[in-house]
């Protein structure tokens, strides 16, 4: 299935099925396809919402985990989106996810987190990336993978593109630099959502020790780990991962709707 993206003032989003809101955000390098298999599999019982993150085009001043909030909550606004929903991050997706729950508690009734910053990452925009250097990149996508063979040319080739724009590069920095600086140690425990965290257990940018902390400083959350899996377990095992989501749904239901 192709995603189809709908278009509503100046957002971009993919708005897939009928019934409770899954909300979907995409990491630094991610894009909507991140999270196809994840559709595929809830659509047919819930309504699944991905808004494409400007990240390479917001204004460098607004770019940074605080702007990325913003526009989530007037993406939210746009589609006229009133009910409350469960959020799902990877990544910075999961950053940006943690700061709207704390800003937007009533909106907020589930949070899933997968590889998410917010206390520590080792990534690629720290630094420059290195313009035309396709080796350092292809290294660095593969990276994020347990399996190398995950980073497959295309991905590979949409961040080659990324990094040799200069404008986008900076927006990268920005962003980056500002999740670095926005360490949600102290803020975690007013989260008293359910929230589940997934893990890949061979996760180098967010190594399992950061999931053991998240675990720790949100009370009402459980932890899972994937085998064979890096920074992305929705896409680098969908299967498990779709279960696992499917069961912490079904088991949190009746107070994700107490929480509405």
């Amino acid at each position: 299935m192709e995603l189809q993206i709908k278009e509503r003032n100046e957002f971009q989003y993919v708005d897939e099925g009928a019934g409770p809101v899954l909300l979907l955000l995409h990491g630094l390098f991610g894009a909507l396809s991140n999270w196809q298999d994840v559709v595929e599999h809830f659509r047919p019982d819930y309504r699944v919402i991905i808004p494409l993150l400007p990240i390479y085009e917001m204004p460098l001043t607004q770019a940074g985990v605080p702007g990325l909030v913003k526009y989530v909550e007037e993406f939210v606004a746009a589609i006229h989106l009133t009910e409350s929903c469960t959020v799902l991050g990877n990544s910075l997706g999961g950053h940006v996810g943690l700061e709207y729950t704390l800003r937007n508690p009533t909106r907020v009734n589930r949070l899933v987190l997968t590889g998410s910053s917010g206390l520590f990452e080792d990534t690629m925009g720290g630094s420059f990336p290195k313009r035309g250097n396709y080796g350092y990149v292809q290294e660095r996508v593969a990276y994020t993978f347990y399996d190398p063979a995950v980073a497959t040319k295309e991905l590979v080739d949409e961040v080659f593109d990324v990094t040799n724009s200069n404008a986008k590069c900076l927006r990268i920095i920005s962003i980056a630099r500002s999740a670095q600086r926005h360490n949600l140690g102290k803020e975690l425990g007013r989260i008293r959502v359910p929230t589940l965290l997934v893990w890949g257990l061979n996760d180098t940018i967010t190594p399992p020790v950061v999931a053991h902390e998240f675990h720790h400083l949100i009370r009402n959350s459980e932890l899972r780990f994937l085998d064979h899996c890096g920074h992305a377990p929705m896409m680098e095992r969908p299967r498990e991962f779709n279960v696992l989501l499917s069961q912490f749904l079904r088991r949190t239901e009746k107070e994700a709707v107490a929480a509405s």
